[in-house]
């Protein structure tokens, strides 16, 4: 459960990072942008709110008082990064390995991506392939295994399987190239890289 939650709260500081938010906005954004949390609801999202606010990560501020507006209609709360929380985000996108490029953590590190140097970058795309590779390897031994054994909508089922991974790993294939073409040449003139691709197309490719 611990791990997670620490998607989530990762997405909600990524999010926060940009701008602040309020909830019904934040869950908007969750639910658009990261496919993990296309369900995610309110009874999910502010529990990790308040944990967040807990550890002095983010902070709620009255979007009237904000605004230098009395308090005439019901409060909305806007939450944004504490200093806390844009050093803690800091040291969740300089960090790398195997929960960076699990399924779930994968999508909330690609979304953060134009927060994230470049190295780092390459080195979550790498190993998500790897993983990716492994796990075709696998499933695709599996199947050969059984293959005889299966109804005909099974091995369909399967080979759909299949497809959307090696179709993934073409995907990375591409962004790593991106991502090493974009790398300076030399010390003397480095240029900044950009991502590659915007976060939602990982999404549009696979449709």
């Amino acid at each position: 459960m611990r791990a997670k939650s620490d998607v989530l709260d990762h997405a909600i500081l990524g999010l926060l990072h940009r701008t602040p938010m309020h909830g019904y906005e934040l869950r908007k954004q969750l639910n658009l942008v990261l496919g993990s949390f296309r369900a995610l609801s309110y009874g999910s999202l502010y529990p990790a709110l308040r944990s967040l606010a807990e550890r002095g990560l983010i902070h709620g501020v009255d979007e009237d008082r904000m605004a230098g507006r009395s308090g005439s209609r019901r409060a909305r709360i806007v939450y944004q990064l504490t200093a806390a929380g844009k050093e803690h985000l800091i040291e969740v996108l300089g960090s790398v390995g195997p929960s960076a490029w699990d399924d779930e953590e994968f999508d909330v590190r690609f979304s953060l991506f134009g927060q994230t140097d470049a190295e780092t970058r390459l080195r979550i795309l790498e190993g998500r392939r790897m993983r990716l590779t492994e796990r075709l390897e696998l499933v695709t031994q599996s199947v050969a295994r059984a293959v005889e054994r299966m109804d005909e909508y099974t091995a369909e089922l399967q080979r759909h399987g299949l497809d959307t991974v090696e179709h993934e790993v073409a995907w990375l294939d591409r962004l790593i190239d991106n991502e090493r073409a974009a790398r300076p040449v030399d010390a003397s003139g480095p240029r900044a890289a950009t991502p590659a691709v915007a976060p939602a197309t990982r999404h549009l490719e696979k449709e």
